[in-house]
């Protein structure tokens, strides 16, 4: 499948879940058990009806039941799955139904808050319903009354899920099998605003009142620094303030502190709420405005106008002594609020390069 992007204007291919991939390969092996087969390719049916294929890297029997795999194809999505093995062992159990168990690579829940109790395998609810749902139809079809015991692996899952949020959810051990569809949508970051549902969601489930989200490493060190809040406390929402803003309407906290680079907080300032550049821009006349609005002359404000830089800008208003960082928060939580149910109290920084705050808006 393809699909096209403004930002590339060429088709893209679609690629398939952590979920759909651990279906396939726990399909094949109870295959491999109740039919007698080994086969090297396998069809399944997604949530939405779509029946694709995977290539089967192995299909066998062991000495306890039988294992398949497969390579994940995240398609052209940048996935931190694409090309990793995923691989299911199937056991047949006399006891009914389908339990789950973490392999190597699959992480455990250790913390309340995510849709998986804690003490589970890190596999999510679709993918458990799409693998039990596959295993029940062809249990059915050959006439087996028993159940499955079903573990799922992840090749180097341990390591990748570094480079996740997963340790900051407090899943260990390795990655989260995922999807909602089965198919992985190519720069949609719909997983990254998932995660970022999923880390509020588990502080407000581990009782915390205060939250901080920060765009990026920067942000999140010096808002630490200053509250010392724990890592569970600080969202990593990279540019989707907007998916922040809009989960607290629907799961709000008593207090949110959004900190930023003086750039992307602008952005907010003027009413973006998807901060990257491919979406937004700083809007160099709002800050003349602002400046204006301050007391700025009009040579300052043609000066804001032909520079290049937010950063720039902001140092031309603080050379003339005003307070435009703050101003420019000020903006930004006006923003926030509009968004925000009134039990959230929301304060904006916006710090520069270094980490250093050059502006802020307190709670309100």
């Amino acid at each position: 499948m393809r699909a096209e992007t403004p930002e590339t204007h060429k088709a893209l291919r679609y690629g398939y879940t952590t979920g759909a991939c651990a279906t396939a390969v726990s399909l094949a092996a109870a295959y491999r058990l109740l039919a007698g087969t080994a086969l090297d390719q396998i069809e399944i049916t997604l949530p939405r009806g779509q029946r694709p294929l995977f290539r089967l890297e192995y299909c066998r029997r062991t000495a306890t039941g039988a294992e398949a795999a497969t390579v994940k194809d995240a398609g052209d999505d940048p996935d931190v799955t694409h090309g990793a093995l995923i691989a299911a062992q199937i056991q047949l159990s006399d006891a009914p139904g389908v339990r789950f168990h973490a392999g190597a690579g699959v992480g455990i829940v250790t913390r309340p808050g995510l849709p998986i109790s804690v003490g589970e395998p890190a596999i999510n609810p679709t993918p458990r319903r799409m693998i039990a749902a596959h295993l029940t139809k062809l249990a059915t079809d050959y006439g087996y009354h028993g159940g499955f015991e079903v573990t799922i692996a992840l090749e180097n899952g341990a390591e990748l899920a570094r480079k996740t949020l997963n340790p900051r959810l407090g899943i260990v051990g390795g990655l989260s099998i995922l999807g909602t569809t089965g198919i992985v949508r190519p720069f949609s970051c719909s997983a990254y605003i998932a995660s970022i549902h999923q880390a509020i969601d588990v502080a407000r489930a581990n009782g915390l009142s205060h939250i901080a989200a920060c765009t990026g490493a920067t942000s999140e060190q010096t808002i630490r620094a200053h509250y010392g809040l724990p890592d569970i406390a600080l969202i990593e929402m990279g540019d989707f303030a907007g998916a922040v803003l809009k989960h607290l309407r629907r799961s709000p906290v008593p207090q949110l502190s959004l900190i930023g680079g003086f750039g992307k907080i602008s952005k907010l300032a003027a009413g973006h709420l998807d901060l990257h550049s491919r979406h937004s821009s700083v809007d160099l006349d709002l800050l003349a405005v602002e400046a204006a609005a301050l007391g700025g002359d009009g040579e300052l404000q043609e000066a804001i106008r032909a520079t290049n830089t937010s950063q720039r800008a902001l140092a031309l208003a603080h050379a003339a002594k005003l307070p435009l960082g703050d101003r420019i928060c000020t903006l930004a939580r006006n923003q926030a609020r509009t968004l925000l149910p009134a039990a959230v109290a929301v304060e904006i920084w916006a710090i520069d390069r270094e980490g250093r705050p050059v502006g802020h808006a307190d709670f309100a």
